[in-house]
């Protein structure tokens, strides 16, 4: 006799489309020109242009500043599909959607609705600027600086590094300091939503002060611009200070929850590069054929792909968890820590194991698994290290474990 049970869903109705249509959307129109893009490290404008149809730049973007509203679990796994096609293309979201959750969370009234609809569709582009020439995991070592002026702009003064969407972006969240003697001294720094000119090199005008260097040629994440950004007198009216009078001196706090759930967005960027490179080691494993029969059938490649998978599912559930927790409104520092330390490592792992089961066809690249070699390592270093992940989780594992 049987019984009759509901399958179980990971996903909601809702997440269940959405995602289907991202996987379509990368299927069909990111995968077969991934390669070509990477090989010219040309911006992919014409896939950019048709994710602003689709409405993916406003994910989290509340319905009444004209985007979906949908909360951060979602957009996880919307992230997780992007990468699975093609790491520089979540590149481009992901710092769209570290400005807009520090706007939403953070932003006055006035910068909340000057801002947020033309970023729900895309029309306007966010990045966000932490690290510079000589500082990266060490944020309070910032050396940039602003300084108010006698009419209440700030003026900007100081370099910025390894700012992604750095030229494309209309707008730019900017780490500063404004009190040197501040101690400690992450009191005295405030976030600034700097306005550019989209793809100018050299602003002028409103803009003037702002400019960006060539960008930075890289091994791997390529197609989407890393750039320098250097502040030489931009002057930043008083209220673009995020948060408005009540911002300075918060910046740093702000960041840092920014931060948060842009570890979440790391993981599943880990999940998605690794859920590819599994795909392809078991599409080659199953058509090359040694000794007579397909790799597959060899227990070493078999045990390879057991160690992959369990990886990959590992690393989506820890990724899962963390989305959830902060959509509940719990602190998850603790919780990102491990999903983006895990997932990032995973990611290398996987990959690496998918082209060596690949063998010298994984050098070539006429096979995707060199490319995807090459923009792993990124997950290693961006938004925290994982040595910098490792010291967050062990201060939080015995912050809540106290004898």
């Amino acid at each position: 006799m049987s019984v009759a049970t509901a399958s179980f869903q990971e996903k909601t109705d809702e997440q269940q489309a959405i995602t289907e249509m991202v996987r379509q959307f990368v299927d069909n129109e990111i995968i077969p020109v991934a390669e070509e893009f990477d090989h010219e490290d040309k911006f992919p404008e014409a896939i950019v242009e048709q994710m602003k149809e689709l409405g993916l730049f406003g994910v989290t973007i509340p319905e009444q500043y004209g985007g979906m509203g949908l909360d951060l679990t979602t957009y996880a796994m919307i992230v997780e599909e992007l990468s699975r096609g093609w790491i520089s293309i979540s590149g481009v979201v992901n710092t769209h959607f570290i400005g807009s959750y520090l706007l939403i969370k953070f932003g006055t009234e006035e910068q909340k609705d000057h801002f947020l609809p033309r970023m729900a569709t895309g029309e306007i582009r966010a990045a966000f600027s932490l690290s510079e020439p000589e500082v990266g995991s060490d944020v309070q070592g910032i050396k940039a600086t602003a300084t108010q002026a006698g009419d209440g702009a700030w003026e900007l003064n100081g370099q910025k590094m390894w700012v992604t969407n750095g030229l494309g972006s209309g707008v730019v969240f900017v780490l500063m300091k404004t009190d040197p003697k501040a101690d400690p001294p992450y009191k005295g720094m405030t976030c600034f939503i700097t306005e550019k000119e989209p793809w100018a090199e050299r602003n002028e005008g409103d803009f003037a002060g702002l400019e960006i260097p060539p960008k930075i040629k890289k091994m791997g994440y390529k197609g989407v611009e890393s750039t320098e950004l250097v502040y030489n007198g931009y002057r930043c009216p008083e209220d673009r200070v995020l948060g408005g009078a009540d911002g300075v001196g918060a910046g740093f706090k702000q960041m840092m929850d920014a931060l948060e759930v842009g570890r979440v967005n790391v993981a599943a960027r880990g999940v998605g590069i690794a859920q590819r490179a599994l795909e392809l080691a078991l599409r080659y494993s199953q058509e090359r054929k040694t000794f007579g029969k397909p790799i597959a059938q060899h227990q070493a490649i078999q045990f390879k792909l057991a160690e992959m998978a369990t990886k990959v599912e590992a690393a989506r559930l820890l990724t899962t968890k963390a989305a959830r927790l902060k959509d509940a409104g719990e602190r998850s520092d603790l919780e990102a820590g491990m999903a983006k330390l895990f997932a990032s490592e995973t990611g290398k792992e996987v990959v690496e194991e998918a082209f060596r089961i690949h063998g010298g066809y994984g050098y070539s690249k006429e096979y995707e698994i060199e490319r995807l070699y090459r923009d792993a390592p990124l997950l290693l270093i961006g938004e925290g290290t994982s040595e910098i992940q490792k010291m967050v989780i062990g201060k939080k594992v015995l912050e809540r474990n106290k004898n």
